[in-house]
């Protein structure tokens, strides 16, 4: 990126920074994107150059679809689900062609002519199994939260799925990467294996551990032949490394470039994409000084989330409002003020908040905090580590607070499923271990109501059950910043983070 010419003391860091980031990518990719890896053994490696992608988080259930993990699966175009959401988030056919909806049954007609990975075709039977897996599964998908179905075939083309009462958003939780639908051969025992099984223009022929991923070409893909010959994915933890990597040349596509980093890259480089994702301040409401909501009430007074977004994201954030954003413009238009708890004196009590490096700005953000929660009477230590070494302590408890940067409609296109997932007394991804009947009703008033403008209103009360409690502080809505090499045409800029490289994504 070129600069005004000059040599101040903050050009000279700038400048020290950019060569520090070049030179520890170089250390921690330690070339294993350099002409392109070697491709696997299913295909590829035709026509054209492969694609290198740094991504920020490796794999914490060996890529299974039944976690998180199943959404490396979406953004690489292996794995695919019935339903697909649009911009709006509607649902769209994909493996399946359209459904129809009698009181709690939902028939699906799958598309012909679709092929796993390993030759054999979709069926019925593929579906059941998957599906069934999923919604079996301990714990279950979020996107299952709340939902008990039965899956079952319904002739040669088509699956029923029923669930115990009326749900309008079944479509829109089968778009969820979770329930993709893999080939026999990835279910053996308790484990999910996705290698060589899914329906993508991109079959997923290696996966080693934590380092990185190999995908090739599928050229029977039954929606045509993918641009490039395949993928070469490493995992990078660090931010200042991936950033670096796109500046050095070492990779094509870079995830999740830190804010720190973006103004060190050529503004070409860089897209800039307002999302659906909220960081928040998830205070323990079953142990510890955040069981009194008037403790909770001071620590929500405390947060100055403008200086929050100003110092740490570089006014490249938006301060939040609500535990939904600006991505769903909606909310803020039906939003209607909280009735909170009145706050007490701290007096000292203590409290551990704990957050993860995988995010870079997130640690940043925990010292803040710790820094204005101290200032209104709190002791605060906090607790910092990658998140894989720290996911199961959240969500056992054992945290007062925890900063999470959290999608509030990655799964469903519908923030119903995030509430219910992360509020709800049985919710799965409960971390201020909230119990509230009032919450709990509103939820599911919320989850049952039909799509449209009734449902929305019953989100954004739902939302307001919650911001009553103060279980949650939200600071402010990310967006994506995504760097792409300049001969890189095609990636996707998802703002649901479910889609990177697709069939037409390519290096020229």
């Amino acid at each position: 990126m070129s600069r005004p010419p000059g040599n101040t003391p903050h050009t000279r860091r700038r400048g020290l920074t950019a060569l520090l980031a070049t030179a520890t990518a170089s250390a921690l990719l330690g070339g294993c994107f350099a002409g392109g890896a070697t491709p696997g053994d299913g295909g590829g490696g035709g026509d054209g150059k492969r694609i290198r992608v740094a991504m920020m988080q490796p794999p914490r259930s060996g890529l299974s679809p039944l976690s998180d993990d199943a959404f490396k699966l979406s953004r690489w175009c292996t794995a695919e689900t019935l339903v697909r959401l649009d911009p709006d988030g509607d649902a769209l056919p994909s493996l399946a062609t359209d459904w129809r909806q009698e009181g709690r049954t939902w028939t699906f007609t799958l598309r012909e002519g679709v092929t796993f990975h390993d030759g054999s075709p979709l069926a019925p039977a593929d579906v059941v199994r998957s599906l069934s897996a999923a919604a079996t599964a301990s714990p279950k998908p979020r996107i299952l939260d709340g939902v008990d179905l039965t899956v079952r075939a319904d002739g040669p083309r088509s699956v029923t799925v029923t669930t115990t009462r009326p749900d309008p958003l079944v479509p829109h939780r089968l778009s969820s990467p979770q329930l993709s639908i893999l080939a026999a051969r990835a279910y053996r025992g308790r484990t999910v294996d996705p290698v060589g099984a899914g329906t993508g223009p991109f079959v997923l022929v290696r996966a080693d551990g934590t380092a990185s991923a190999t995908l090739d070409r599928y050229d029977r893909y039954w929606g045509g032949r993918a641009e490039a010959p395949g993928i070469d994915v490493r995992y990078v933890p660090d931010g200042t490394a991936r950033a670096a990597a796109l500046r050095s040349g070492e990779a094509d596509i870079v995830e999740a470039v830190p804010v720190s980093q973006a103004g060190l890259l050529d503004p070409d480089l860089v897209t800039e994409v307002p999302m659906p994702r909220t960081n928040t301040l998830y205070l323990n409401t079953e142990r510890g000084a955040f069981r009194d909501p008037a403790l909770r009430a001071a620590a929500r007074e405390a947060v100055d989330a403008r200086s929050i977004v100003a110092g740490v994201y570089e006014g490249r954030a938006d301060r939040a409002g609500g535990l939904l954003g600006p991505a769903l413009p909606w909310a803020a238009e039906l939003r209607t003020p909280v009735r909170r708890t009145a706050a007490k004196d701290p007096k000292g009590a203590r409290i551990t908040i704990g957050t993860f490096t995988d995010r870079a700005e997130l640690p940043e953000v925990a010292q803040l905090l710790q820094q204005q929660l101290r200032g209104a009477g709190f002791e605060v230590e906090l607790d910092v580590r990658e998140y894989a070494h720290i996911e199961a302590d959240a969500l056992a408890g054992k945290f007062d607070a925890f900063v999470l940067s959290r999608a509030t409609v990655l799964d469903s296109g519908d923030p119903a499923a995030y509430l219910y997932s992360d509020f709800a007394g049985d919710g799965s991804f409960n971390l201020s271990r909230l119990s509230d009947p009032a919450v709990d009703s509103a939820l599911a008033t919320a989850s049952s109501t039909a799509t449209g403008e009734a449902r929305r209103k019953a989100v954004v009360a739902a939302e307001s059950a919650v911001l009553a409690t103060d279980a949650a502080v939200p600071l402010l809505h990310e967006r994506v910043i995504q760097g792409d090499a300049e001969n890189v045409v095609g990636a996707a800029h998802d703002p649901r983070e479910r889609e990177l490289v697709t069939v037409d994504t390519h290096v020229r």
